[in-house]
């Protein structure tokens, strides 16, 4: 039996087809090897190819410390520069080793009220000097923070604190009274912290591990419940090495902390510059919605680093002003997809910065790909996977799909998170085992393909989730809350894009 193909090499690359003939040829030795197979699950992969996809490149394994939690790393730096100015908020500050006493003193005012090792604690509060002690005062107690967004309606709020089951709630005097009602014990950083600064500035013993969670961030459910996200310290340790390898802030670096602490790219903002030296910048409450307000703090702060949505870069990039933003080093993306036109427009009015595009869901601490931008490109790939962090493509039957072919991807490795609170059947169907060796593997639900460089292209959803302006939505739990309404039959919701970059939520409605 003889094969050929003949093809239009303006439409393909002859790499491309010798490739599909490898696939065609394993295929019809499957056949014959074994007759009674299922189609679906014959094999489509040479060794060769298989062992590139599977090992080759995700041969990531890099050494980080394994045995440190997020708040022991802050403590080393305390002691290399304790003088040193770590957090600045609208003109106040805190050196490290001013916050490192608040903090302690919270962790010690916390270990009181029994929080200790896994006890998850709500913090509701505005950006400010108040939140960060709240979140480091929360790990170094041993605990797990809840961020629970003051702007989000009640009856959100009030699902998250009875889910989290939080003991304790950390939060601003001016919120009290905004709270749902809730059994938690409330602690106001601001009007209760002469009874909390009482309590010792030494620090803690070893309170928490590797293995226990820092954070629990909800994110969009499709029934009309939002689902808590669990992350382990080991997880965030390893991702913030990573970024410190890759990216190398120092004592002149100050990074701009603007994003909502309830998503999960705030963790590396909150916490990175802390680890290493660096100064970081609170954005003031709602600033980061601001295009001419963060020129100014870019500009008065000297900011290097910060981090925008696309479609946020997108606005930010056409404001005035920008041009003089002339201290920005890196400029980080994710949460939705990037333009090429949105990446050239960067590099054109911010020339003196490198664009790095990431991607991860909550589910995995953070970002598990990464990329280099550069001008001009065709595609904007997510990139490549971090350090200690495995990327599949696989199909529906969990067996790697060929570079160029759609898959959907799962995440392997130390960033992969515990799993949903409280939600045992959904974290079961979205964290399997993995079938290439030990440990599981994150469905993401995110189709993407191997491109021949080894890169990954992102190219949208197996499921009815969207991305808005950086938001995850989960289109059934808005259909969820409308159709609980006396008056609708039937209620459908999608993402329309009429005019480009302009997306927007919409909903048709039967009555």
């Amino acid at each position: 039996v003889a094969c050929a193909i003949e093809l239009n090499t303006q439409l393909f690359d002859p790499s491309t087809i010798e490739r599909m003939l490898g696939h065609y040829q394993t295929l019809l030795e499957g056949i014959v090897a074994e007759p009674a197979q299922r189609i679906g699950e014959l094999p489509l992969l040479p060794p060769a190819e298989r062992e590139q996809l599977l090992v080759e490149w995700n041969a990531t394994s890099q050494d980080y410390p394994r045995d440190a939690c997020l708040h022991e790393l802050f403590e080393a730096q305390v002691d290399l520069a304790p003088d040193a100015v770590a957090v600045e908020f609208e003109g106040a500050q805190l050196t490290y080793g001013e916050l490192d006493r608040r903090a302690n003193q919270l962790a010690h005012h916390l270990r009181s009220l029994g929080v200790g090792s896994d006890v998850r604690v709500g913090v509701c509060a505005e950006r400010s000097l108040e939140l960060v002690v709240a979140l480091y005062g929360v790990l170094k107690a041993g605990g797990a923070y809840v961020p629970l967004d003051p702007s989000y309606p009640s009856e959100r709020l009030a699902f998250m604190v009875e889910d989290a089951a939080v003991p304790v709630l950390l939060t601003q005097a001016h919120l009290v009274d905004t709270m749902p009602a809730h059994g938690a014990r409330v602690v106001r950083l601001d009007a209760d912290w002469a009874q909390v600064a009482r309590a010792s500035a030494a620090r803690l013993g070893r309170t928490a591990g590797p293995s226990d969670l820092a954070y629990v961030i909800f994110t969009s459910g499709s029934t009309g419940r939002p689902k808590g996200a669990m992350n382990e310290h080991r997880a965030v340790v390893n991702r913030l090495h990573w970024m410190q390898t890759a990216y190398r802030l120092d004592a002149t670096d100050a990074v701009l902390q603007k994003t909502p602490f309830s998503f999960d790219v705030s963790v590396w903002e909150l916490f990175w510059p802390l680890l290493v030296g660096a100064r970081m910048v609170v954005a003031r409450p709602e600033g980061h919605r601001d295009p001419s307000y963060l020129v100014e703090v870019i500009r008065a702060q000297q900011i290097t680093t910060l981090h925008f949505v696309p479609s946020m870069l997108a606005a930010f990039l056409e404001g005035e002003g920008v041009e003089s933003c002339t201290s920005l080093r890196r400029v980080v993306t994710s949460g939705e997809a990037l333009a090429p036109a949105h990446v050239d427009r960067c590099f054109a009015r911010l020339p003196a910065a490198e664009l790095f595009n990431l991607y991860g869901p909550t589910e995995a601490a953070i970002d598990v790909t990464h990329w280099t931008c550069r001008p001009g490109a065709n595609v904007v790939p997510i990139g490549r996977p971090i350090a200690n962090i495995e990327i599949y493509l696989l199909d529906p039957s969990r067996q790697p799909v060929p570079v160029g072919v759609a898959g959907e991807l799962y995440i392997g490795g130390v960033g992969v998170g515990r799993g949903y609170l409280n939600r045992a059947e959904l974290t079961a169907e979205k964290f399997v085992a993995s079938p290439f060796g030990a440990g599981r593997l994150y469905r993401t639900g995110d189709l993407a393909r191997w491109l021949a460089d080894g890169t990954i292209e992102y190219l949208g959803r197996i499921d009815h989730q969207v991305k808005i302006r950086g938001f995850r939505i989960e289109l059934g739990e808005i259909e969820a809350v409308l159709a609980a309404h006396a008056t609708v039959r039937e209620v459908v919701v999608v993402a329309r894009e009429d005019s480009p970059g302009d997306k927007r939520l919409v909903a048709y409605v039967v009555a």
